[in-house]
């Protein structure tokens, strides 16, 4: 329902499944990856190229698995993240984009990570407000 502000608020949908619906809005074809455990621990698995993805909920770790030689993943940090990983161990972040370090660990602010020939770009892509 639209309220005095002229905003239509989002309230039947939860965070992550309205990225989802705006990736699809975008043509961007992805899977939904679910967590392993309630913590939010993830993988991403197979052989290749693993296309994009979209975490089902706050990530604590991410590993993308032995195997995998590409990948773009869509998450917002939980707050107790820990990080990024592939094939078990610390990645090779990309010179000037973030590193795990920069993560924000609230919960919604989005990002994108793209693996691609053994480096890892990060960046948000959530607005940040000047």
């Amino acid at each position: 329902m639209v309220n005095t502000d002229r905003i239509v608020p989002i309230t039947k949908i939860d965070y992550l499944s309205m990225i989802g619906t705006v990736l699809t809005l975008a043509s961007v074809s992805f899977a939904v990856a679910a967590a392993a455990d309630v913590e939010g621990n993830f993988a991403v698995t197979g052989s290749g190229a693993a296309g994009n993805v979209l975490a089902n909920q706050p990530v604590k770790t991410l590993d993308i698995k032995s195997g995998v030689t590409g990948a773009t993943v869509y998450f917002c940090a939980s707050h107790d993240f820990e990080g990024l990983l592939v094939a078990g161990a610390a990645p090779t972040f990309a010179a000037g984009h973030l590193t795990n370090d920069d993560v924000a660990k609230d919960g919604v602010t989005l990002y994108k990570a793209v693996l691609a020939s053994g480096t890892v770009t990060l960046d948000k892509v959530t607005p940040a407000l000047a």
